[in-house]
């Protein structure tokens, strides 16, 4: 598939994956400062069924997580594919910190106050 773009939407805190300029999936997260590090926690990843099969979840999570560690945040994997992929992937082990209840209470209310808005 030669007309697949991966870009970061800083403004919906999301990367998207694009075929033909249509958004086709994507990995969300919410960005989260503690004091010690920045981090991102990545929540939820998903690409449209009918592109499912063809890597572009694996290509959309190299790229979030690479732009993630160049940007010097640390990875909080809450969503089921991040983990998975982390597992597959030590090299981004030391980015990676473990979800604490403290990160699961403010992804919690921060989206309920997306939803909310």
């Amino acid at each position: 598939m030669s007309d697949v773009t991966i870009r970061h939407n800083p403004d919906r805190e999301r990367f998207e994956v694009l075929v033909a300029g249509t958004v086709i999936g994507k990995a969300a997260y919410k960005a989260y400062d503690a004091g010690d590090s920045p981090q991102r926690i990545f929540y939820h990843t998903v690409i449209n069924e009918e592109y499912g099969g063809q890597g572009l979840a694996g290509r959309l999570a190299t790229a979030a997580l690479d732009e993630t560690v160049a940007a010097g945040l640390r990875i909080v994997p809450v969503c089921p594919y991040i983990k998975k992929f982390l597992t597959k992937h030590p090299e981004y082990a030391a980015s990676t910190t473990a979800t604490t209840p403290a990160h699961l209470d403010y992804l919690s209310g921060a989206l309920a106050a997306r939803a909310g808005a």
